[in-house]
C-alpha cells in the first residue's frame, strides 16, 4: 500500500492510552450528542442525567465541562 502525503494517522497526537474515565466519557458524549444536542447546555444536561461526573465527582458546569476539554486537548 502505497501512503500519500499528507497522511493522517487518528491516533497521532495521542499522549497516552485514554483511560477507562476518558473512554466513558467519549462514549457517554457521543449517546448525548446523538440524543439530546449539540449546544453546550445539552451536552451538561446530558451528561448530568446519566451521571458521568466532572472528575472530581460533582455535577458538570460549563465552566468545569470546559476546563475539562480543555486539559484532554479536545
Amino acid at each position: 500500500m502505497t501512503t500519500t502525503w499528507p497522511y493522517l494517522d487518528v491516533h497521532q497526537s495521542r499522549t497516552h492510552e485514554p483511560t477507562p474515565y476518558e473512554y466513558k466519557l467519549a462514549a457517554t458524549l457521543e449517546e448525548v450528542f446523538t440524543k439530546d444536542g449539540h449546544e453546550l447546555a445539552d451536552v451538561i444536561r446530558g451528561l448530568n442525567a446519566r451521571q458521568v461526573h466532572a472528575p472530581d465527582g460533582a455535577p458538570w458546569t460549563e465552566d468545569s465541562f470546559r476546563a475539562e476539554m480543555q486539559r484532554l486537548g479536545a
